[in-house]
């Protein structure tokens, strides 16, 4: 078959266009990336060899070798690892994930140090090689296929790419990079730098050090004569090539640690925090466990595996071992090296073993213990972990029960005293702080700080002067099924059924008691709350007087054990079937407006139709009916929810404005 001429996918043209214009000032990061993907390939060979070892054909040994040609200014990177076929080859080389691209430029911030951290995250690293590159050739077979199934790859980076057969005796693949030519007169060369063997030695020991397999480069000698190196024909091992996690922990300096998580990860930031630990008992295994600074861009796509590698015996055999970790922590980044795994083990025995699940909960126990030492430790380091995970962290409430506690020591809310941009409060601190008589951890759900601070349901705490703390994360509703009680204090809904807090001392002599639903009110406000029932028909449970109250004119609640009208709307908004909720209409009888409304309720009237299109009853007049229909739709908006007929809520709210603007 002859050469065949192919187009990039759009996506790969602009990602291009970006790595040669903008990420210019990082270069290095070019050889990083294809000794990354190397190793993977040795990697992804010993993995399908243990179910068929004839792939090796006859020679089981891994390397990567590294070269250069100062007088073709090219440099070439040669794996002995699984290879490409030619659909692997175009599939591989000539396109990219859609929505993986389309999240790599939206994360790209001009910053040409932070962009190129992204590279690696986003499985586009090999296009980095255009960065020093005009031209890239790259040869490859696929283990198990005949030598004549060899293909080669090549292209400008500009237009498009061209595929033809290739004979190559040996699999595995190898890329060439013809280094770019310099513009104008300029004598420097590009790049020249990157034709050296020091230079080319000293990015691999930055970027490279730890990975398993052997990096070889040739060896060189001092020539007196020519005052020069010379190239042998001989090769020397450039990397250590040793598990860092094998070696005692005293032996090893917190940059190397930082370094393997770099190289782990393909990131420039150091961990926030790690922890290196040898457990022995009835599963023997190495954890080696990071906590990143960032999270991933699909840290929240539930099709993406996320997990730790697994290793055996220091053989590696999967990435992204989900089976390792709870969903709940799957930010975590490392390594696990078990001694007690079969080698040919595969994900749907990861499943059911005992060793693994043996590990899991070590693995789970450990990240805990980390982020609790953290948190009490290096609060601002666990301010910085908090932001970027804390609403993953929170998914283990539901997850993982046996851990509720540990995590309920762990989790973070803003409250209504310390809602800054860096406050944040424990269970512990709250807990800390109640109020004598205080029986209760107080909290509220909304979609903001802004609305919730504003929400008429915390009048009465911020004149009693009582803690709440702010659930704003759309996870937060679901956790409160879950997060009960902390530390013998039950958690309570704030916009959920009655409120006791006469026990509470407060600071306020000037509390008004009148405030409190009393017998007087009960009896003065019977009629009010009776004929307010009958508007309202179906739409409420009842019409109660507020305790809650002090502001507002009036708030909707919901009973203990009801859907509250937050997870309403995240439910119908996540396109699930919700029961129609019928929340209790609670009214302020020191407000002008429900003064107002038992003045109409004296009043009388004709016969009036319902919300529910029946006719309620006579005696209620239309102005008495649309007070409160006006009442309830505010009570809807100030929860966050919309009146079901908008346009009706408007005529109503302009009928009453009109009538007082008339009568001044």
């Amino acid at each position: 078959m002859s050469k065949e001429k192919l187009d990039f996918q759009t996506e790969v043209s602009q990602l291009l266009n970006l790595m040669i214009h903008s990420l210019y000032s990082n270069r290095d990061i070019f050889l990083r990336e294809l000794i990354s993907n190397a190793s993977d390939a040795c990697d992804k060979l010993r993995v399908e060899a243990l179910a068929d070892d004839t792939l090796y054909d006859q020679n089981s040994k891994m390397e990567i070798q590294v070269s250069f040609n100062e007088k073709e200014r090219t440099i070439s990177i040669i794996d002995s690892g699984v290879g490409m076929s030619r659909e692997e080859v175009v599939n591989n080389l000539g396109t990219i994930a859609k929505s993986g691209t389309k999240e790599f430029f939206s994360k790209l911030s001009g910053d040409s140090a932070k962009d190129s951290a992204l590279i690696g995250q986003f499985g586009v690293g090999f296009y980095s090689a255009f960065i020093v590159a005009k031209k890239v050739v790259v040869n490859s077979r696929r283990a198990g296929l005949d030598e004549t199934a060899g293909v080669t790859w090549e292209s400008d980076g500009k237009s498009g790419f061209s595929i033809q057969p290739l004979n190559k005796k040996n699999r595995g693949t190898e890329v060439i990079l013809h280094l770019r030519e310099p513009e104008g007169t300029d004598e420097d060369k590009p790049h020249d730098d990157l034709l050296s063997h020091w230079k080319l030695s000293e990015i691999l020991s930055k970027y490279s050090d730890h990975i398993a397999i052997p990096i070889m480069m040739k060896k060189r000698e001092w020539d007196e004569k020519k005052s020069s190196y010379k190239e042998l024909d001989e090769w020397e091992q450039i990397n250590k090539a040793t598990a860092l996690w094998t070696r005692p922990k005293k032996d090893i300096t917190r940059e190397e640690y930082e370094t393997f998580f770099k190289s782990l990860t393909n990131s420039d930031d150091d961990p926030i925090t790690y922890s290196h630990n040898r457990v022995e008992g009835r599963s023997e295994y190495t954890q080696l466990l990071f906590v990143p600074q960032k999270a991933s861009f699909d840290l929240y796509d539930r099709q993406q595996k996320h997990g730790l590698k697994l290793y055996i015996k220091r053989v590696f055999i999967m990435d992204d071992a989900e089976q390792l970790l709870p969903n709940y922590l799957r930010f975590m980044k490392g390594i696990v090296d078990s001694n007690d795994l079969p080698l040919n083990i595969s994900r749907e025995i990861l499943q059911e073993s005992r060793d693994i699940k043996s590990i899991r909960e070590g693995c789970t126990k450990r990240v805990l213990n980390m982020l609790g030492d953290l948190s009490k430790k290096h609060p601002d380091k666990f301010l910085r972990f908090w932001k970027e995970f804390g609403q993953c962290l929170k998914e283990g409430f539901g997850e993982d029960l046996s851990n509720k506690e540990k995590l309920a020591k762990i989790v973070r809310y803003k409250s209504s005293f310390h809602h800054g941009e860096e406050d944040f409060v424990s269970l512990d601190d709250y807990v800390a702080r109640m109020k004598d008589g205080q029986e209760k951890i107080y909290v509220i759900t909304g979609t903001s700080e802004k609305a919730v601070l504003s929400s008429p349901h915390l009048e009465i705490f911020k004149k009693k002067n009582i803690e709440v703390l702010l659930l704003t994360d759309r996870v937060d509703e679901w956790v409160l099924n879950f997060l009960t009680e902390y530390n013998g204090k039950a958690v309570q809904s704030v916009a959920k059924g009655s409120l006791d807090l006469d026990k509470i001392k407060s600071k306020d002599k000037d509390e008004n008691p009148d405030n409190k639903p009393g017998n007087d009110n009960t009896n003065r406000f019977k009629t009010v709350l009776e004929k307010a029932t009958k508007v309202l028909g179906d739409r409420t449970k009842s019409v109660k007087l507020s305790d809650r109250l002090t502001d507002s004119a009036c708030c909707l609640v919901s009973e203990e054990h009801d859907v509250s009208g937050h997870l309403e709307r995240l439910l119908k908004s996540a396109g699930q079937n919700v029961p129609d909720r019928k929340p209790i209409l609670e009214i302020n009888p020191q407000h002008p407006l429900v003064e107002q409304l038992a003045l109409e309720s004296d009043a009388g009237g004709g016969a009036i139709i319902g919300s529910d299109g029946k006719n309620v009853s006579d005696g209620i007049s239309e102005k008495f009916s649309d007070l409160v229909m006006v009442l309830f739709d505010q009570a809807l908006l100030a929860e966050g929810g919309q009146p079901i007929d908008p346009a009706l809520f408007v005529k109503r709210l302009n009928g009453f404005l009109l009538e007082g603007l008339c009568k001044k």
